[in-house]
């Protein structure tokens, strides 16, 4: 039960706790940097303490300890967050996101590299608690958080929170589902409960980080995806404020991810995985009396805020709180209608307006210039060499050629023949991406803002601006369209009556007595 100034506070107040008393909570903080600490006893000495002289125990300790309000700000939200205090657009709009994160899941079950992690985890896991979805495989509810949390990302379909600069669903989703099969009889109204809980909390932090985040190299979808997937597991375990002010902390001393990864690697697709695995044990591990680092967020040495933004003010902690309860993050997740990064999108919806406009072949192109943001030419911007399948989709220049060529850039343009096609990479040399000062200017909300100009050999310029994709949260995707894109992808994998059976289990989720049920529809039957 949330608290304030040891106060009970009923459940049925818990959105006005959320706006209100965990706004002002954090309104004696500073907005953008870290709290000190250092006077503090260690979590280790104040247990030792409360054993030996009937102290507090570890559990209130966490309400007691300064300097970590914001963190506790959000374990409250997430232990008293309930169905009926979520607004019904919210739980329309969480149900199309889950069934367009399982679709993508459900198309990666068959890729290579998934294949490579399955069998290195059958080699060394016997467990079957949990199923991986679109395939037959169970394993230990971790590796299965793994396995899924890939599945998802796998193909570079998957959604993302474009100011949080993360993927929601594939941290989120794997660890929630495992818990309703190791834990059965979660109801389909839990479910979706704890399901926005964890995608409340994960693009808060970041958008606390901001752009500087990925910028620094850093992969968000995998540092910050960690609280996304605890917060969601936490939800669904029902642990108290306390044990979830752990969970956070336990899931946030896990964070890695390398951006390097982008540039051909395997590893990029698994980022997601650790993290919904991350957090996972962080749930789990709090809900059995493992401590973590009460202050992950507010710490002034060795936090995550701090020590991954290398400084005490790049970075603002107000976002990890504003709106909980009020203003819901769920609504700002945007969906792929590209199998690429989402840094793409805005371009090639550019080269696509520009050519219904003004229709031109290939051989009529001289040049190619994207207009964008510094963070759009550090993260997809460079000189496209054939690496693997990821190196093609993270970049942009080759995406607009591929556009070019073949008219689409989704999941049959990325062959191994198509990335080392001569023509296809000549024409990506074609295409220059620079920073514009102007578009840097509007802030980071317009960090994927383009303005795209083809110059054709002719003299003629034809130019386009777009400030978000389709499918973004200014222009979301219908019901009809989402439900299209998950039918084509898990088509590729399951029977059309399997897929039926799981888009009308999770577009009617709160009708569900046991949310296992899905999880058991998601296996090959």
């Amino acid at each position: 039960m949330a608290k304030s100034k040891g106060n009970s506070v009923d459940r049925r107040n818990f959105l006005k706790i959320a706006a209100g008393s965990a706004a002002a909570l954090v309104a004696n903080a500073p907005r953008a940097s870290a709290q000190e600490n250092s006077a503090h006893p260690s979590q280790e000495q104040m247990s030792v303490a409360a054993r030996k002289v009937g102290a507090p125990t570890m559990e209130s300790a966490t309400e007691t300890l300064a300097g970590n309000p914001y963190t506790q700000g959000m374990a409250a939200f997430v232990s008293g967050l309930r169905y009926e205090q979520i607004p019904e657009e919210v739980i329309d709009r969480i149900k199309l996101l889950i069934l367009d994160s399982l679709g993508c899941a459900i198309y990666g079950a068959d890729l290579e590299w998934s294949l490579i992690l399955m069998r290195t985890l059958q080699q060394l896991d016997s467990s079957k608690s949990c199923g991986v979805w679109g395939t037959s495989l169970r394993l230990s509810a971790p590796h299965a958080a793994l396995v899924n949390g890939t599945l998802v990302h796998g193909f570079e379909l998957d959604d993302i929170h474009r100011l949080g600069v993360m993927h929601v669903g594939a941290v989120t989703l794997p660890s929630l589902l495992a818990v309703s099969e190791i834990r059965p009889g979660i109801t389909g109204r839990d479910f979706l409960t704890a399901a926005v809980a964890g995608y409340e909390i994960g693009p808060r932090v970041g958008k606390c980080m901001g752009e500087e985040h990925i910028g620094q190299g850093w992969h968000s979808a995998a540092t910050v995806g960690v609280f996304s997937s605890a917060a969601a597991a936490a939800a669904a375990l029902r642990l108290s404020k306390e044990q979830t002010v752990h969970a956070l902390g336990i899931a946030g001393t896990q964070s890695a991810g390398l951006m390097a990864a982008q540039y051909g690697s395997m590893v990029l697709r698994m980022h997601t995985g650790r993290s919904a695995q991350s957090g996972l044990y962080g749930g789990l591990l709090a809900a059995n009396g493992f401590t973590g680092i009460v202050n992950i967020f507010e710490s002034d040495y060795g936090g995550f805020c701090t020590t991954f933004s290398r400084s005490h003010d790049r970075f603002n902690l107000a976002e990890l709180t504003a709106g909980l309860g009020t203003r819901f993050e769920t609504m700002q997740v945007s969906l792929k209608f590209y199998s690429c990064v989402s840094s793409n999108h805005t371009t090639l919806d550019a080269i696509r307006a520009i050519r219904a406009r003004r229709p031109f072949s290939i051989d009529e192109v001289d040049h190619i210039v994207v207009h964008g943001s510094q963070v759009t030419v550090d993260h997809v911007g460079w000189k496209y060499r054939p690496a693997g399948i990821s190196a093609a989709q993270l970049n942009l220049p080759f995406c607009v050629a591929t556009l070019l060529l073949d008219g689409n850039v989704f999941v049959d343009q990325f062959t191994a023949l198509k990335i080392v096609d001569p023509v296809r990479i000549a024409l990506a040399d074609k295409v220059k991406v620079v920073a514009d000062p102007d578009i840097m200017a509007r802030g980071s909300e317009f960090r994927q803002m383009v303005r795209a100009e083809v110059f054709l050999k002719d003299g003629t310029v034809l130019a386009e601006t777009v400030e978000a994709p389709r499918g973004s949260e200014r222009n979301f995707a219908s019901k009809a369209d989402v439900v299209a894109k998950f039918e084509n992808l898990a088509g590729h994998v399951i029977p059309a009556a399997q897929a039926a059976a799981i888009r009308e289990a999770v577009l009617n989720l709160e009708t569900l007595p046991d949310a296992s049920r899905l999880a058991h529809l998601l296996m090959k039957q």
